[in-house]
This record gives structure tokens, C-alpha cells and sequence, in this order.
């Protein structure tokens, strides 16, 4: 078996990605029974998220840049075309959002969330979007996986004949 180096870092930013899905799921259901004793938690999984999501961003983005570009040529003209044109573009403006949230989350977290319910319900409202739009781009990153392979399965059929 030979794994290059593409898909190591793809794999990792795939890895990031999810990893600081779930710490936000762990914010999330930690925040909803908030007392002091689970402060220190709140923090700690608030901080996963954020170094997990900046993970995701370095190697998505190291990946987009040296790797993506003869991915999206076979995209292109294979098949599914959209699995750039819609979802490639999508998650490139999405995750923008997920990473703000994901950098916001420590700093939410400062607070006393037992006592102050505002600042509860601001954590509960930036852990449950970090979970859907994080869960939405890795949605995404399979389609465009899956459009390079129906691209590539396309071509070797066609060679075939």
C-alpha cells in the first residue's frame, strides 16, 4: 500500500475537522448542566475546539493550495461537475464561519456560565453552530472526494473500451 502525502494531510484535516466536532459536542452537553465543578471542562473542550479547527484550516488549506488543483481538473471533467462548482465552493466560504466560531468559543467560555445564563445560551448557540456547519463541510469534503472518483472510475471505463 502506498499513502503519499496528500492524503496524510487530507486525512488529517478530515481527523481535525471531526475531532473538534465532537470536543464542541462535548462544550455543548457539558454547558447544559454548567456548574463550577465542569468549569475547567468548558474551558479545556472550548480550547480542543479551537486548536482542532485551526489543525483543520492549516492542512485544508496546505492541501487546497499544493494538492487540489489537479483534483478540481478531473472534478471538472468528470461527471460531477458540481462537486466543485457547488460544494467545493461552499465549503471554502462555510468553514470561514466554523473557524470564527471555533476561535470565539474559548473566549465565550470565560465566564461563569453556572451563574450567568446569557453567557450560557451564547455558548450553547456557538458550540451547536460549530456542530452543524463543522458536520456541513465535512458533508461536503465527501462529495468533492467522491466526485474526483467518479471522475477517475469514468476515465479508466472509458480507457477500458
Amino acid at each position: 500500500m502506498n499513502i503519499s502525502t496528500s492524503d496524510v494531510i487530507l486525512l488529517a484535516h478530515a481527523a481535525f475537522g471531526v475531532t473538534g466536532c465532537l470536543a464542541a459536542v462535548c462544550v455543548f452537553v457539558e454547558v447544559l448542566n454548567a456548574q463550577p465543578a465542569n468549569a475547567v471542562r468548558i474551558r479545556t473542550g472550548a480550547v480542543v475546539v479551537a486548536v482542532c479547527m485551526a489543525g483543520a484550516w492549516i492542512c485544508g488549506g496546505y492541501w487546497y493550495v499544493h494538492f487540489y488543483p489537479a483534483e478540481k481538473a478531473l472534478i471538472l471533467a468528470g461527471p460531477w461537475p458540481f462537486a466543485h462548482n457547488l460544494f467545493m465552493e461552499t465549503k471554502e466560504h462555510l468553514f470561514f464561519i466554523t473557524a470564527i466560531l471555533a476561535f470565539l468559543l474559548p473566549i465565550t467560555t470565560r465566564e461563569r456560565l453556572y451563574s450567568n445564563l446569557a453567557a450560557r445560551k451564547l455558548v450553547l448557540s456557538v458550540a451547536g453552530l460549530i456542530v452543524i456547519t463543522g458536520l456541513a463541510v465535512e458533508g461536503a469534503g465527501a462529495v468533492i472526494n467522491h466526485g474526483v472518483k467518479v471522475a477517475l472510475l469514468r476515465g479508466a471505463s472509458r480507457g477500458s473500451q
